[in-house]
């Protein structure tokens, strides 16, 4: 079976874009804010603190639960969700790696500075 493009990318860097993918998303945002400030969390709760619908909520939570960021359990009629913890702390290991790496930039003599704006 041949490799796709994206399997010819290292782990890290896979793991890292579904992240960013997740985050992309304010309510998304703020769905991990509730559930760091709850420290657990019901789906309605979540409802209740963000101006949309239920099932855009729940929309929401599959996103960050297929991107690794939230556990979820479901309990008779309610799904509660929670951080994990786990991944939180790798993924914020993982940005600060790249925005280290990223810092460095270029020299700006090795960069043409034709057709910046200044």
């Amino acid at each position: 079976m041949p490799i796709t493009k994206t399997e010819q990318f290292r782990a890290k860097e896979i793991r890292l874009s579904r992240w960013a993918k997740a985050l992309a998303h304010p309510a998304r945002v703020a769905i991990l804010r509730t559930l760091a400030k709850r420290n657990a969390c019901v789906c309605g709760e979540i409802v209740e603190v963000l101006p949309i619908a239920q099932a855009t909520v729940s929309q929401h939570l599959k996103e960050l639960k297929e991107a690794g960021l939230v556990k979820g359990t479901i309990e008779g009629p309610s799904s509660c969700y929670c951080l994990d913890n786990e991944a939180i702390t790798e993924m914020a290991g993982d940005l600060n790696v790249l925005f280290d790496e990223l810092a460095g930039g270029c020299a700006e003599a090795s960069c043409s500075t034709k057709g910046k704006s200044k």
